[in-house]
């Protein structure tokens, strides 16, 4: 799209260069214009002072366009003058203001040499509205540009990232007849091009270019190589390189422009591998390629890439600075590479470089011997401030603290306060040389953290009276931290003094503060306290945490308090407090306990008269309890309403509802739900499948029990202990013993041991059968298994009668007095016959 021509009147001017909001320059530096015509000898002492007046006068405040003064000199302007002028001014917006002026005076007329020093002007102000705007201007005037002076202003262009209007300009100037360009150019144009991803407009403009007969030289290949790079084509960018490098033209800076992009783009290897093959070509990087590069590497976590680069940096004569060595050591720091790092530092200072107070803080952050600690600590220099000192030695206490040596960190900070002690030697003897400085908060919260972190809370505390005794103000952290501590003890009373304290100290406490010493009313099931507590949060606008009223919910709810519990709810809510689902799922389910279920009602409906929605947890726990009462349609009626919320009802839903029809009686709709659950896609556990074969076997279908059974291994659903008991128990009291026998077999063979129930259950149903050779084996299986019931076991009256009738029978007679013989089944039994 061709840029649009504007009629230029006065009125227009002052639109194209609107006021923007002022910005000064202390300097303008403006690059040598190609050509230009101010550098001619032709200058003389008149038009000097032509420029000194105008610039006078236009930084005058306030500046009067209609000035006799200024009205004099307009005639006498000329481009060179007005050139001068504006290299002189220090303002873009005075600047702005004289190009319009210029502008506007009669038989004057811009030359490409003053529209480059404007759009210089406005490029380094990042002015790109304006600049957009002088485009326009330059069209509608018909000025001519040399091809230098057109290359100059569109890298002015390039500079603001006006890449399209740079492209877009080079066309109008050229199509109107305003410029022939030349290779220079086209390179400054190709060099603006490089910096947008639209390869396609480079590569057309490249053909141009050569269609043109102008030859590709040094300047139009590093373009090139900057654009493949800029769009990650790094195998073209590689060949375009080699061509470079084939024509003798590859130097560091270009070298710099591949590696750098490789790098930007975390291809460390790759980046190190063009390192290394430009050293083969015998071409050395420079300092702030290599510099560029170490960053780089650090900040992709490859400081052994680092490493290796700042070797060669060395290896090519350049000397890093500190900035260099505290990136390269907070590398190796994070990498946890400590003993790198400590050597890294030894060898900054062999070579003369000071490690500043953030490098040795890095190093004393992390884990350090004793020895190397002094070692360290022996390099800072005298006439360190004060603060860095202190940061220093906080650094220290840190990585104590952070290693365990609670003991040694403690020492240290006592050492700082200026107490004699002889537990350290070496830390003693240190500060026998070094400049005492006394610890500040953080040295004291570091310390204190650590104490309370090791439960050393009484010496955290014996801490806190050694700051305020030396004036040394704690802060909100490690109050909060000591009253956190004192809570988790019992120490609630403490932990309210220590509240009196700071708020006396003049600081307020967060909602941290007043939750730490709430959680322990809770957990003290002090409701009084706890309500009191609230009402001070409130009064603050802190929010108590719900996991606190929770557990005192629920610890009342569990102690049989479950009316205070419910209580304790309305009052939250009365102080704006509203509750969530699951502290009011605590006081339904201690409700349901007590068989409160009209009340566990009553408070689930006022829960959701709040707005709040209740989640399939709480229903659960109001479906068991109805299930419970045999209040199985309302149970129902529930879980239509889970659906209905569109909540997805769970297998524990269905459990207790295919429970309770299972002891109802009314197996065929505890079936219905089994079917239901599969329709909605929810897979029934073991729970589910013998819960239904329990109820079938009470309901005296066993062969239902076995389908169902046969179902849920189908379903991949393997049976437990509990699940194989459960049958077995069910197909005895449904008399049949030789099935129940069978899966008996099968539990042992899955190595499941049957509890004495079980036995108890096999004998009677055998008995009952009139199978008593049968019985008798399961006694003695029942004997051998040390499953016998107790005087005590309800199932001892049915054992010792079954043990009677095998007594009177003729094949199992014998048996039964050899076993009263061997101990194993007492001679009463017998004798009460």
């Amino acid at each position: 799209m061709a840029l649009r021509s504007l009629s230029l009147t006065h009125q227009n001017r002052g639109k194209l260069f609107r006021a923007l909001n002022p910005c000064a320059f202390s300097s303008l530096l403006f690059p040598s214009l190609p050509y230009s015509t101010t550098d001619s000898h032709e200058s003389n002492s008149y038009n000097s002072r032509i420029v000194d007046t105008l610039i006078s006068i236009f930084t005058r405040e306030p500046f009067t366009p209609n000035d006799p003064e200024t009205m004099h000199l307009s005639p006498r302007i000329t481009s060179q003058v007005v050139e001068s002028v504006l290299k002189g001014l220090k303002s873009w917006k005075i600047a702005q203001t004289f190009f319009i002026w210029a502008s506007n005076q009669n038989g004057y007329k811009h030359s490409c040499y003053t529209f480059n020093a404007m759009g210089s002007i406005l490029s380094r102000a990042q002015q790109s509205a304006l600049l957009r705007d002088m485009l326009k201007y330059v069209l509608h005037s018909r000025c001519s540009f040399t091809p230098g002076a057109l290359g100059f202003l569109i890298r002015c262009l390039g500079n603001v990232g006006l890449i399209e209007e740079a492209n877009e300009f080079f066309d109008e100037v050229r199509l109107m007849g305003l410029c022939v360009p030349n290779n220079y150019s086209y390179n400054c144009l190709l060099e603006v091009l490089s910096k947008s991803s639209s390869i396609d407009l480079l590569e057309m403009r490249l053909k141009e270019m050569r269609d043109m007969g102008w030859q590709f030289d040094k300047y139009t290949l590093t373009s090139i190589l900057h654009a493949y790079c800029n769009s990650g084509k790094f195998e073209e960018a590689l060949n375009v390189y080699n061509k470079i490098h084939g024509m003798g033209w590859a130097d560091a800076h270009i070298c710099s422009v591949l590696v750098c992009s490789v790098s930007k783009r975390a291809m460390v290897d790759k980046a190190f591998e063009l390192v290394e093959r430009m050293e083969e070509q015998d071409i050395t990087l420079n300092e702030k390629t290599f510099c560029i590069l170490i960053h780089g590497f650090v900040k992709e976590s490859r400081v052994d890439k680092a490493l290796q680069m700042f070797d060669k940096m060395l290896q090519a004569g350049f000397t890093p600075d500190v900035s260099l060595y505290d990136v390269l050591i907070g590398g190796l720091c994070r990498n946890q590479e400590l003993d790198k790092a400590f050597n890294l530092c030894l060898e900054m200072i062999k070579f003369g470089v000071q490690p500043d107070a953030e490098i040795l803080t890095k190093i004393l952050s992390t884990s350090l011997d004793r020895s190397r600690i002094i070692q360290l600590l022996e390099e800072i220099p005298e006439d360190i401030k004060e603060n860095s000192r202190v940061l220093l030695y906080n650094a220290i206490l840190n990585s104590y603290v952070c290693d365990g040596l609670i003991d040694e960190a403690y020492h240290f900070l006592q050492v700082m306060m200026g107490r004699s002690s002889t537990t350290d030697m070496q830390i003693d003897t240190f500060y026998s040389v070094k400049k005492m400085v006394f610890p500040n908060t953080n040295s004291f919260g570091i310390v204190i953290d650590g104490l309370l972190k090791n439960a050393r809370l009484d010496l955290a505390l014996g801490l806190l009276n050694d700051m305020q005794q030396n004036f040394c103000k704690p802060n909100i952290v490690i109050y909060n931290n000591l009253i956190k501590e004192l809570c988790n003890s019992g120490r609630l009373e403490e932990g309210f003094d220590l509240l009196r304290k700071m708020k006396e100290s003049g600081l307020q406490p967060t909602e941290f503060t007043h939750n730490s010493i709430y959680g322990c009313l809770c957990q003290r099931k002090d409701i009084l306290g706890a309500i009191n507590m609230l009402r001070e949060m409130r009064t603050c606008g802190h929010e108590p945490w719900i996991k606190y009223s929770t557990l005192l919910v629920k610890g009342l709810s569990g102690c049989g308090r479950v009316v205070e519990a419910c209580d304790f709810l309305s009052i939250m809510v009365q102080e704006g407090f509203l509750p969530d689902i699951i502290s009011y799922s605590a006081a339904i389910s201690g409700l349901i306990k007590i068989q409160e279920v009209d009340r566990a009602l009553h408070l689930f409906r006022d829960f959701c008269s709040h707005g709040y929605y209740p989640d399939v947890v709480a229903f659960n726990i109001l479906v068991d309890g109805l299930c419970k009462e045999n209040r199985l349609i309302e149970a129902e009626n529930l879980l239509n309403e889970i659906v209905m919320r569109g909540l997805s009802p769970s297998v524990v839903t269905y459990n207790c509802l295919i429970d309770g029809w299972c002891k109802n009686g009314s197996i065929d709709k505890a079936r219905l739900l089994l079917y239901r659950m599969f329709e909605e896609g929810r897979q029934p556990n073991i729970i589910t499948y013998v819960t239904l074969v329990d109820g079938l076997c009470r309901a005296g279908n066993p062969d239902d029990a076995l389908l169902i059974w046969n179902e849920m291994e189908r379903k991949g659903c393997a049976p437990n202990r509990i699940a194989f008991m459960a049958l077995i128990h069910g197909l005895c009291k449904c008399c049949r013993p030789t099935d129940a026998l069978h899966f008996l077999r099968e539990m042992e063979c899955k190595e499941m041991k049957a509890d004495s129930y079980i036995y108890a259950a096999l004998l009677s149903a055998f008995i009952s059968d009139l199978n008593l050779p049968s019985a008798f084996e399961i006694l003695k299986e029942m004997i051998d298994k040390g499953s016998f019931p107790e005087s005590h076991d309800k199932n001892f009256s049915n054992t010792r009668d079954a043990i009677i009738k095998l007594s009177k029978n003729d094949m199992t007679s014998s048996g039964i007095q050899a076993l009263i013989k061997e101990g194993n089944i007492p001679a009463s039994f017998l004798s009460t016959s």
